[in-house]
């Protein structure tokens, strides 16, 4: 599923061809006991679905799109939610007419490569619901 090597509290991560990035980093982070922390990276997906929380509704919108794409800029958070791994990541991905999409990435197709660095918090940051935004933010 990945390969990496470690440098003090910083993983540099190759996830394998064809995996799904989102389960691939959440049982890599479950793996190394990771409470917080940071992720970013790059690579290429054949197919991803974005999330878009609509302020009017409140509710979630979500889109797959099912093409190649670079990965120009994939960042996110790394906490805990019930007892789990909680990955809050967004990704900008570059399409063959060199258009860009983006947002919030709730699961994306690996076809070619994806390079990330994941750093290590070492402290444990939860999450709650804010009942007013309908979000989870950081239990601090």
């Amino acid at each position: 599923m990945y390969k990496y090597k470690q440098s003090g509290n910083t993983y540099i991560l190759s996830l394998d061809n064809h995996v799904e990035v989102t389960a691939a980093l959440a049982a890599f982070c479950e793996e190394k006991g990771i409470l917080s922390g940071e992720i970013n990276g790059l690579g290429a997906v054949s197919e991803a679905t974005f999330r878009y929380l609509n302020p009017q509704t409140m509710k979630y919108v979500d889109k797959t799109f099912t093409e190649q794409m670079e990965i120009t800029s994939l960042v996110g958070n790394i906490s805990r939610k019930d007892g789990k791994p909680y990955l809050h990541i967004h990704i900008t991905a570059s399409r063959s007419d060199y258009s860009c999409i983006g947002g919030h990435l709730l699961t994306a197709k690996i076809n070619g490569a994806c390079e990330l660095f994941v750093k290590d918090l070492g402290v444990e940051v939860g999450r709650h619901l804010d009942e007013g935004l309908g979000i989870n933010l950081f239990s601090l």
